[in-house]
């Protein structure tokens, strides 16, 4: 297998995480007999130093001709008031690059569950959720969308929109997804008060249709946000829109936790297993400790693994780095914010935690 991938380190800790998924990376080219060439790109703040564009379009070229992308993260206060943001990258790259479906699952480690915000009966209980989000509509691309002023009044607005193609494909990726996991979906939205959200709930159900074998159940944003932290192991598959999608996914990485732990990807033929896919930590750039050797990169590490079994087919390695990841955590390794008042083990920075992850492999 021959495989080409462009890393997009980005802003903050993002350089550091992907360091560690690189080397994570090469020792499994290793171990399993891939073969795998990797080719850096600037996105987001760093590019904008670079180039001016937070997406350039040398980047934009090397993914639209990689096998899959590993994105670090983009952001920082640096550019709060820059003329273009950082984010504008990220955002750019999904609708460029048809990415329509984002998959973050939130999963309670065993080896961690003490750092959960939720009552410990609750956790006992399992959380195992996978958020199926769709990326590339709703508000954050809905048209028109603007400021002006009327009457010497500011006035904003944002424009929620969704076709029926645009939630039938995102629906499958649910379904699917669930057919492989508990056979259980949970559709999103705000159909008591939104025609976006009528639509959504109606062609949901018509497609499930072509899945008799996963329930499909139907809650409001409201609700599902209290359901998520008052019984959370209901849950198996949650399919919603983008805007929901972004609020409750990282609700259900919080209750999971630390952010620092939590993979996604976003993939453009999902329900087909194809297209190019791009992971990424679901972790922000953390700039108040970049450069200080204390990201935590295991959500980079298990993008990492996310790539190589959607991507690539290659459950066996995916599944190895799954494995030492939780062997570096039972062995009383953990970076500083996955540690609690009480913690008395080791605590590593970001690199040897690369290495020792690298090394269990």
């Amino acid at each position: 297998m021959k495989k080409h991938i462009v890393l997009l380190p980005g802003d903050g800790i993002g350089p550091e995480v992907i360091a560690q998924a690189r080397k994570v990376l090469r020792v499994v080219e290793k171990k399993f007999g891939l073969s795998v060439d990797t080719e850096d790109a600037l996105i987001g703040g760093a590019a904008i130093d670079a180039t001016g564009e937070p997406l350039p379009p040398a980047t934009l070229e090397a993914c639209k001709k990689a096998d899959a992308v590993i994105l670090g993260a983009v952001g920082g206060p640096k550019w709060d008031k820059a003329p273009k943001r950082p984010e504008a990258g990220l955002l750019g790259i999904r609708k460029a690059l048809n990415l329509f479906a984002n998959l973050r699952p939130a999963v309670v480690f065993p080896e961690l569950a003490e750092l959960s915000a939720l009552k410990k009966k609750t956790v006992e209980r399992g959380i195992d959720i996978l958020v199926v989000r769709e990326l590339t509509g709703d508000v954050y691309f809905g048209q028109p969308a603007g400021e002006e002023t009327k009457d010497g009044i500011r006035h904003a607005f944002n424009t929620m929109s969704y076709n029926e193609e645009e939630v039938r494909r995102i629906a499958r990726v649910a379904f699917s997804a669930a057919s492989s996991r508990r056979g259980r979906v949970c559709s999103v939205d705000k159909s008591n008060v939104l025609h976006v959200s009528r639509l959504w709930r109606s062609v949901v159900e018509e497609t499930h249709r072509d899945y008799p074998d996963v329930a499909l159940s139907h809650m409001y944003v409201d609700n599902c946000a209290m359901q998520l932290v008052l019984n959370p192991s209901q849950f198996d598959v949650i399919l919603t829109g983008n805007l929901f999608g972004d609020i409750l996914s990282d609700e259900a990485a919080a209750i999971a936790g630390s952010l620092g732990m939590l993979p996604s990807a976003s993939l453009s033929d999902a329900a087909k297993g194809g297209g190019i896919g791009l992971f990424e930590p679901v972790h922000g750039s953390a700039p108040d400790i970049a450069g200080q050797d204390r990201a935590n990169p295991i959500a980079a590490v298990l993008s990492l693994s996310m790539m190589l079994r959607m991507s690539f087919g290659q459950e066996e390695a995916a599944t190895a780095v799954e494995n030492a990841v939780h062997a570096v955590l039972r062995a009383g390794v953990r970076t500083a914010d996955i540690t609690g008042p009480d913690w008395k083990g080791e605590i590593a920075g970001c690199a040897k935690t690369g290495d020792l992850i690298a090394e269990r492999i």
